[in-house]
C-alpha cells in the first residue's frame, strides 16, 4: 500500500520503519513522512496468532520476533536512509525475564481461560469499585493485574516483565521500559498519575522491580545492539522510539478528525468504541457501565469500551473452514446486505463468544435462549453478526458520550472494520449519526506520525498531526437512513 499526501519528496521527510502487530497478522512497513508527505508502503506481512498447547494458549514471540528481524532487513535494504524504527501491538500480554534478562517461556496468551481461578482473590484484596478509583479500568478476565496472579514466576527473584512491544524493543535495544499507553491496560497504573500504583503493587504482594519504568510516547529507547545491526546488514545506528505502542493508541492517533466532538471505532479483531478526553472518568456509573480509562498520545485519556468485534466473523469462518465449507467474506457480506432488517441480534460481549470455537453453534444457542428465531443460512449467520455489532458500537458510542459530558458529532471507524461498508452503514442507522470510515491502516499511520514528531520532521500537537493526515487520506462517509 501506498499513501501519498502533496508535495511527497519535498525538504524534511525522513524514512522510517513501523512494526505494527494484530491479533492475527504481523507487518513491518517503510514511511516516508515529513510536512506535506505521508507515504507508506508494506514491506512484509506475516501470521500471528494463538498457539494451542496442552496447558493453554500462548505466543510464539520467538518466531514473531525472527519476523520482525527478516521484515526490518528487507526494510533496510530497501530503504537504506530509515532512521527510525518503532512497534505498537495488542495490549495486557507480556514475557517474563530472569535475572539475567533471559525470557522465561513463551507468553500466555491473553485468551487463556488461566485467571478464572483468581479473579475472586483479586478482588478479595482490592474490590472492583476500589480497583477503578484507582486504575481507571474496566473489567476483563485477562487484564494483565489477573494474569499476574495467575503467575507464580513473577515472584521468582529478580524477575521483571515486560509487556509485548516493550520486551521486543528491549530485544533490540537491550533497554526495558513500559510505554504509558500499554502500561495502562494492566491494571496497575495509576489513572491520574499515569505511574505504577504503588498501593496496587503492595496490596497484591508484587515485588518493586516487577515494572520497569514508564515512559511516553515519543521517548527514545536507544540504539538498535550490534548483534542485531549485524543481523539486519546495518553498520550505522538506528534508533527506536516508542510510539502509542498499543495498537489502538496508535490508531486513535491516525483517525482524520477535524471536529473534536467525534466518537470512534477502531474496528479489528476488537472493537474498541469511544471518545478522547483530557482527564479520566472515575465514577461509580462509569465504572458500572464497564467502561475504561486507557492513556493515549501527548497525555490523552482513551475512555473506551472493548466489544467483541470483527473476531466473530474470523471465528464463524475459520469454523466453517475446519467442517470443509470455506467461504469467502466479502461474497457472504455482499450477499448478507440482502438479507431483510429486523432479524436476531445477540450480545457480542457475552463471555462464550471470547474463547475459539464453534461460533455459528453459539450464536444459534444464544439466539434461541432469547426467544428469537435463530439464522440459518450463512449469509443470515453474517447479517446477524453485524447487526448485533452495529447495535453494540452505537450503543457503547451513546453511553460514552453520556457518561464523559461529551458532544459527539460524528463517528470514525477506523482499522479493517472501516472496509466493510455494510457494517458502516449499519452503525450509522443505529447510531442516527454519520460515520466516516477509514483509513484501514490508521495504526501504522498514527506510529509513524508520532515517530515523525520525536524525529523532528513533524511538529505540533495530535490536531496538528491528524491535518497532516487528512490531506494524505480517503475517506467514505456513511449517513443514516431514514427508518
Amino acid at each position: 500500500m501506498s499513501t501519498a499526501g502533496s508535495g511527497a519528496g519535498s525538504d524534511g521527510a525522513i524514512s522510517l520503519a513501523a512494526v505494527d502487530l494484530g491479533a492475527s497478522s504481523g507487518r513491518v512497513i517503510h514511511g516516508r513522512v515529513g510536512p506535506g508527505v505521508l507515504q507508506m508502503q508494506e514491506i512484509r506481512r506475516f501470521r500471528n496468532g494463538a498457539v494451542t498447547l496442552p496447558d493453554g494458549l500462548y505466543w510464539d514471540i520467538l518466531g514473531l520476533y525472527q519476523d520482525i528481524i527478516a521484515g526490518l532487513r528487507d526494510a533496510c535494504r530497501e530503504h537504506p536512509d530509515i532512521t527510525g524504527v518503532a512497534i505498537d501491538s495488542w495490549a495486557v500480554d507480556y514475557g517474563l525475564l530472569d535475572g539475567d534478562g533471559s525470557l522465561l517461556g513463551n507468553p500466555r496468551h491473553y485468551r487463556d481461560d488461566r485467571t478464572a481461578a483468581v479473579i475472586d482473590a483479586v478482588h478479595a484484596a482490592a474490590p472492583a469499585d476500589k480497583l477503578y478509583q484507582v486504575n481507571g479500568l474496566q473489567y476483563l478476565p485477562f487484564n494483565t493485574l489477573y494474569q499476574y496472579a495467575a503467575d507464580q514466576r513473577i515472584h521468582e527473584p529478580g524477575v521483571q516483565a515486560l509487556l509485548i512491544p516493550d520486551l521486543l524493543g528491549y530485544w533490540l535495544t537491550g533497554k526495558r521500559v513500559a510505554e504509558d499507553t500499554n502500561a495502562s491496560t494492566t491494571g496497575l497504573l495509576d489513572a491520574n498519575t499515569g505511574q505504577w500504583s504503588t498501593e496496587l503493587m503492595n496490596t497484591f504482594g508484587l515485588p518493586t522491580t516487577l515494572l520497569p519504568r514508564v515512559v511516553p510516547p515519543g521517548s527514545i529507547v536507544g540504539d538498535l545492539t550490534d548483534d542485531v545491526r549485524a543481523l539486519l546488514g546495518l553498520h550505522r545506528p538506528l534508533t527506536v522510539s516508542t510510539v502509542g505502542s498499543h495498537d489502538t493508541a496508535s490508531a486513535i492517533v491516525g483517525i482524520p478528525a477535524e471536529n473534536p466532538h467525534f466518537a470512534y471505532i477502531s474496528c479489528g479483531t476488537w472493537g474498541l468504541v469511544g471518545v478522547e478526553l483530557d482527564q479520566p472518568v472515575l465514577t461509580e456509573e462509569s465504572r458500572a457501565a464497564n467502561f475504561t480509562n486507557e492513556r493515549g498520545v501527548d497525555g490523552t485519556i482513551r475512555y473506551l469500551r472493548n466489544v467483541m468485534g470483527l473476531w466473530l466473523l474470523s471465528e464463524t469462518l475459520r469454523t466453517w473452514e475446519l467442517q470443509g465449507h470455506p467461504t469467502g467474506l466479502t461474497e457472504l457480506i455482499a450477499m448478507a446486505a440482502d438479507v431483510p432488517a429486523g432479524g436476531p441480534t445477540f450480545d457480542p460481549d457475552a463471555p462464550q463468544f471470547l474463547p475459539p470455537g464453534d461460533m455459528p453453534q453459539r450464536i444459534n444457542d444464544a439466539c434461541v435462549a432469547s426467544g428469537q428465531r435463530p439464522p440459518v443460512t450463512r449469509p443470515e449467520i453474517i447479517r446477524c453478526i453485524l447487526d448485533s455489532l452495529a447495535v453494540t458500537f452505537a450503543a457503547r458510542v451513546h453511553e460514552a458520550g453520556r457518561l464523559s459530558g461529551q458532544r459527539i458529532d460524528v463517528i470514525h471507524i477506523v482499522g479493517g472494520g472501516s472496509q466493510n461498508q455494510l457494517l458502516c452503514q449499519l452503525v450509522a442507522d443505529a447510531a442516527g449519526l454519520p460515520v466516516v470510515a477509514g483509513p484501514v491502516e490508521a495504526t501504522a499511520l498514527g506510529n509513524l506520525l508520532v515517530q515523525a514528531r520525536t524525529h523532528g520532521s513533524l511538529s505540533g500537537n495530535l490536531w496538528d498531526l491528524r491535518a497532516q493526515l487528512r490531506a494524505a487520506v480517503t475517506t467514505a462517509i456513511f449517513n443514516p437512513r431514514p427508518v
